[in-house]
């Protein structure tokens, strides 16, 4: 068969006469699927460059514990704590974030070396003045659960490895008489900074202690305990440290000087502990998770604990570098939220108290602005027996600081971002069946949260719209409110909560009020009802340079910000063909964004964003309006343009999961544009073909007839042997399992999806 444009109807003739050759086709790829160890196609340097901030170390699927090396921190690019084009080890902290915006965390710095006492890596700028090291990545290892790295100049050979709350030190030293371990409990990452900090030797194999800081987090506590293979021989502390007694030193920068007599090729060995308790409840997340020193049996089960979770999609294409951009996504998407309780499930509340085992696993690092649009819908497919837990903890939050989270972190709310990006999550959980939390909590939570004193929801509520002279952010914050709005309505309306359902979807109408039919861009409005002047739809202003009435964009990202009534959008533009008109110009107008202009908008195709949240729906809106085949074209370029299986392969920031849900749903051939609604909008696979694994034993298969880099064009899709022109899916079709077959051809078909009864729906699937 010729790469000549296959048309609806050639593709049916095909069909027929090509019938032994599918048929070979089909045998060949259902054979090729991963193998059972598909850590080999997870490259954790993928995004460890550019600005995708991700975490290179070892772990497991949502484990407290993040252990990996710490660079010099030298700006923004910085914030996981390490960075594929540096070349010096500070040392290697327990917990890290990744693909964030901002840095935290970098707990319990530890570092091997040998020779000359040092209390200090060095500093940047003079690097190399205390025990820091030079590494190459020639002699590094990442893997998923596993990370090595030769220290050059000491000659000492690291491996990591880790099980949820512990993290798993070896050490290869050289003969040496001045064989050290450094535990530094003064260097955070980022804003992190030290409040209170305290280690104390109770024999010669344990230390325990805590570390207090604050920083982006504005109280966080976090406790450690640390068993040694080896006794040690000498305990010192910095000089300046407050000295309680000669085993024990507390304040803001205590800095421990562990010493040893080592053997060429000899290994120490470190189980370190952490907990949100107490150094007790570290103690004994040690006891329970790595009872023994068998380092290869906990790489070993952290590479299982890994497959576990990647086997949840088997997904084959016949480029490798393909399979390793899928399953590398699926990896970062299984970073977190993490979990903050101790084996014993017992946890620190964001009211500082602590509480006794809940009956389930309690959740942080909640980055909902971000993965509230992509990673928990998909959690709802592939972690379903995590998403209970997670919502549970949601309210838990709220419980304790009267209102759901917005970007939590380790028990403390940061108030980053915008909106109250928990309602749909909540909500969509809801809609979709999860019954393993309190449903009239989880509505009062959503009511309470929408109703506070904050960012500007005292103005909406009492204007109807948010005035830009008198709050920042107000058109990203009213949009945002608007999806959220929707939601609960919608929880309302099911409930037969009348009076609920129709104020809020009132006001998930205000969107309107920002939108200027002239210029037909979302604009700032005024106390008076006027649209600021001067207006530039190009230019953004980061939050913290000047007043800005956007979030990390400008008019042209925002003002496709209406997930959840696209239609209404486009009556707004003119109707259809006005929408596809301006929704075609985001892809290719240009503009200068200004000096101001947060770098986080990244990935850019004409104003398109996809290195940052606000545009991840934007390529599906074609389908809306009957256009499918311009959404294939634009999906398929991003998939193409912006993710690979370099270190730089990520478009920005990885946002701990939703930059990669979007690639995961994108390669399967769908995405929830509505996060809430349970309606995927139709892409372009990149999957020849990939099943995905449901509770009870079911599978949903996906299947891309003729899938090429040529044929990105959907023709039409088969759902479970039926033919379909419909430019979506839904939930419970997904969830029942089954097959869904896509035809792909190198022109599109104009007719897939363009009939109104085959575009998505925005009503909830229920």
């Amino acid at each position: 068969m010729t790469k000549q444009a296959i048309n609806y109807s050639i593709l049916s003739l095909s069909l027929l006469l090509f019938s032994a050759g599918l048929f070979f086709h089909s045998c060949k790829t259902s054979e090729m699927i991963p193998p059972e160890d598909r850590t080999i196609y997870v490259d954790p340097y993928i995004g460890s460059d550019w600005n995708g901030h991700v975490f290179v170390g070892a772990h497991v699927p949502f484990g407290a514990v993040q252990i990996g090396p710490t660079n010099y921190i030298k700006g923004w690019n910085w914030t996981s704590g390490y960075h594929y084009s540096d070349s010096i080890m500070t040392g290697f902290s327990q917990m890290h974030l990744s693909g964030t915006g901002i840095g935290a965390l970098g707990d319990v710095l530890i570092t091997p070396f040998t020779g000359e006492k040092h209390f200090s890596p060095g500093t940047v700028r003079e690097p190399l003045k205390g025990y820091a090291s030079l590494y190459t990545h020639d002699r590094e290892t990442v893997e998923a659960g596993f990370y090595a790295v030769d220290l050059l100049d000491y000659d000492i050979h690291v491996e990591l490895t880790a099980t949820e709350r512990v993290g798993f030190h070896r050490y290869t030293f050289p003969a040496s008489d001045e064989a050290r371990i450094a535990i530094n409990l003064e260097l955070g990452i980022g804003w992190d900074r030290p409040e209170d900090v305290m280690l104390r030797q109770v024999n010669d194999t344990l230390i325990v202690g805590h570390r207090h800081s604050s920083g982006w987090a504005s109280d966080r506590r976090n406790f450690y305990a640390i068993i040694l293979s080896k006794p040690i021989e000498k305990l010192e502390f910095r000089p300046d440290n407050k000295l309680i007694s000669e085993v024990e030193a507390q304040g803001k920068d205590v800095v421990a000087l562990l010493s040893f007599a080592t053997q060429a090729g000899e290994q120490i060995s470190l189980k370190v502990g952490i907990s949100p308790v107490s150094y007790e409840g570290a103690l004994n997340n040690i006891k329970a998770e790595i009872p023994h020193w068998d380092f290869e049996k906990v790489r070993e089960q952290a590479r299982d604990k890994w497959n576990r979770e990647l086997a949840k999609i088997d997904f084959y294409h016949p480029d490798e570098a393909e399979m390793r951009t899928f399953y590398t996504a699926m990896y970062h998407a299984f970073y977190g939220p993490v979990l903050f309780n101790d084996h014993d499930r017992s946890f620190r509340g964001t009211d500082k108290e602590v509480y006794l085992d809940p009956g389930f696993d309690n959740y942080s690092i909640f980055s909902l602005w971000d993965t509230y649009r992509a990673l928990h819908p998909l959690f709802t497919i592939i972690q379903t027996e995590r998403v209970d837990d997670m919502i549970n903890s949601m309210l838990l939050i709220y419980k304790h600081q009267g209102k759901l989270p917005v970007w939590h972190l380790l028990g403390n709310e940061t108030n980053t971002m915008v909106g109250y990006p928990a309602v749909p999550v909540v909500a969509d959980a809801v809609f979709k069946g999860f019954s393993g939390f309190d449903h009239d909590l989880a509505y009062e939570a959503m009511i309470t949260s929408s109703l506070i004193d904050e960012d500007g929801l005292k103005f909406l509520r009492e204007k109807g719209f948010i005035p830009a002279d008198l709050e920042q952010e107000s058109v990203s914050k009213a949009l945002e409110y608007a999806l959220a709005d929707w939601a609960i309505a919608e929880f309302a309306r099911m409930r037969g909560d009348s009076a609920n359902a129709a104020y809020y979807r009132e006001r998930a109408q205000a969107y309107r009020i920002y939108f200027d039919p002239e210029t037909r861009f979302m604009r700032p409005v005024l106390s008076d009802g006027s649209f600021r002047e001067p207006f530039d739809p190009f230019e953004s202003i980061h939050e913290g340079y000047a007043w800005t009435d956007f979030t990390e964009g400008n008019s042209w990202q925002y003002t496709f910000l209406v997930p959840h009534d696209v239609r209404g959008l486009a009556d707004l533009m003119g109707g259809d063909e006005a929408f596809e008109a301006k929704l075609d110009s985001l892809f290719f107008v240009t503009g200068d964004l200004g000096e101001f202009a947060s770098p986080d908008i990244s990935g850019l195709v004409g104003q398109y964003a996809q290195g940052n949240e606000p545009s991840h729906h934007a390529a599906y809106m074609f389908n809306y309006v009957g256009a499918q085949h311009k959404t294939a074209r634009k999906v398929r370029f991003i998939m193409d343009e912006w993710y690979t299986d370099l270190p730089d392969g990520l478009p920005g920031n990885e946002d701990c999961g939703q930059m990669s849900a979007w690639y995961i749903f994108s390669s399967l051939g769908f995405y929830p544009v509505n996060s809430a609604n349970s309606v995927f909008a139709i892409g372009s696979p990149v999957a020849h073909r990939a099943t995905i694994h449901l509770p009870d034993n079911k599978k949903f298969t996906i299947v891309a007839h003729y899938n090429s880099s040529e044929n990105i064009y959907v023709q039409k899709i088969r759902l479970n042997g039926k033919d379909q022109m419909r430019s979506y899916i839904t939930y419970p079709e997904i969830m029942q399992g089954g097959k869904l077959e896509f035809f792909m051809g190198s022109e599109p078909n104009y007719e897939f999806g363009r009939a109104d009864e085959n575009r998505p729906p925005e009503v909830l699937v229920q």
